[in-house]
């Protein structure tokens, strides 16, 4: 005999109308999937070296960093970097340089790389360079390309797995969502400006797969139930499935979520906006699920999953 879980975000015999909801839910999703395409325009993403070409130097001073002194040093060298700002430690520091142009673009940018490694050795004696990258325009619109490329074959991918294990309204309304997740996480990378770079594409990629699975789950109950409980309206069939499945959807959420957190608070640098970005796919996939993915298969499938309608 199967023993009963200690915690349950619901009780089993709870019974919630998430229906009742499913026209403001579908209304604020695209309100603010709306303003996250405004906001991809104006003020748009922040680019990653990947995706914009040019010059990161990352190192670890001896004492506390001065950053208006590393900045004045740097200038008075003749560097102009885009950006010297602090990170993780207060002994850390990231500049950012726009690559240089015209012939021998590789020969310059070593050479501006070198003289900012000289810099910062005169003016904070003791620093060590942690790392030192460069991306030349050319390399970043081609990653910048083929990273789009990959979220839109994902959605293809994801298209015809459902389509082939449910039904058309099944893939349609998953894929839809999934647009509506993606667009709503872009809006967060706008707002918080975190660089948008082939980390934060894989961080998209994973909250699609992540997003996908958990409606997978969700629609698997509804098939079931729509087979057990022929004479049911769809709309009553949905209400239950999402019941039925709520504390596990819940259950994995919140297991992820919690073992995202520590990366958004104490990865450093390279983990930080993977982490954060993650930890709003996970909010953004797990309410989609219920709020979204549901309503828009009520819309889609009511004359033909259940010709009785709601």
């Amino acid at each position: 005999m199967l023993s009963r879980p200690l915690f349950r975000f619901v009780r089993d015999d709870r019974r919630i109308a998430f229906m009742r909801g499913r026209h403001m839910g579908l209304v604020v999703s695209a309100v603010l999937s709306v303003a996250s395409l405004l906001l991809f325009f104006q003020p748009g993403l922040k680019l990653g070296l990947d995706f914009r070409g040019g010059i990161v130097v990352e190192a670890q001073t001896a004492a506390p960093a001065n950053i208006n002194q590393l900045r004045a040093a740097l200038d008075q060298a003749g560097i102009h970097p885009d950006a010297v700002q602090a990170f993780g430690s207060d002994r850390d520091v990231r500049i950012s340089v726009s690559a240089p142009e015209g012939a021998d673009r590789e020969a310059r940018t070593q050479q501006v790389v070198d003289r900012v490694k000289d810099t910062l050795s005169k003016a904070a004696p003791g620093t060590q360079i942690q790392r030192a990258d460069a991306v030349g325009a050319s390399v970043s619109h081609e990653l910048f390309r083929n990273g789009l490329l990959a979220l839109g074959l994902s959605l293809a991918m994801i298209l015809v797995y459902i389509w082939v294990r449910f039904e058309r309204e099944f893939a349609i309304s998953a894929v839809l969502t999934l647009i509506l997740d993606l667009t709503k996480t872009v809006g967060f990378l706008a707002i918080t400006r975190f660089e948008f770079d082939l980390v934060m594409v894989a961080a998209l990629l994973t909250i699609l797969g992540y997003s996908t699975n958990d409606k997978v789950v969700v629609y698997d109950r509804i098939r079931e139930n729509l087979r057990k409980y022929r004479t049911m309206p769809l709309r009553e069939v949905l209400d239950l499935s999402i019941n039925e499945t709520l504390n596990r959807t819940l259950g994995t959420s919140m297991t992820v979520f919690l073992a995202a957190l520590p990366l958004a608070l104490f990865g450093g640098s390279t983990l930080t906006g993977f982490a954060t970005v993650m930890l709003f796919g996970i909010v953004v996939g797990t309410s989609s699920s219920i709020f979204i993915a549901a309503p828009l298969l009520l819309l889609l499938g009511k004359n033909r999953l259940r010709p009785s309608g709601e």
